[in-house]
């Protein structure tokens, strides 16, 4: 496989994880008024926030030892765990977003 290529992967993985970052900071910054009853919050956000990290932390470890397993290359791994946690976070993001456009 060409280096560039690697490269051009690494480069992917960087920019996903860069964006489950910013989506995770937006997701706080959403839960936390209606924490404080600044905003009008679902009764279950809060149990939710929590109930919601289990699984997407053993889906991630599933996808990535799947990957380890199979032979992938190190980054092929991180982008596999990676994959489960940042669909969750843009899903959250994506439901908070517009849960707050709507008050």
């Amino acid at each position: 496989m060409s280096p560039l290529f690697r490269y051009a992967e690494m480069m992917r993985l960087s920019m996903q994880m860069g964006l489950m970052l910013f989506e995770a900071q937006q997701v706080i910054a959403l839960r936390m008024p209606g924490m404080t009853g600044v905003l009008a919050a679902h009764p279950s956000e809060n149990g939710r926030m929590l109930a919601e990290k289990g699984a997407a932390f053993a889906q991630s470890a599933q996808a990535a030892t799947l990957a380890a397993l199979q032979g992938k290359q190190a980054d092929q791994v991180a982008m596999a765990a990676l994959r489960p946690i940042r669909r969750k976070t843009r899903a959250n993001a994506a439901r908070l977003t517009r849960a707050a456009k709507q008050v």
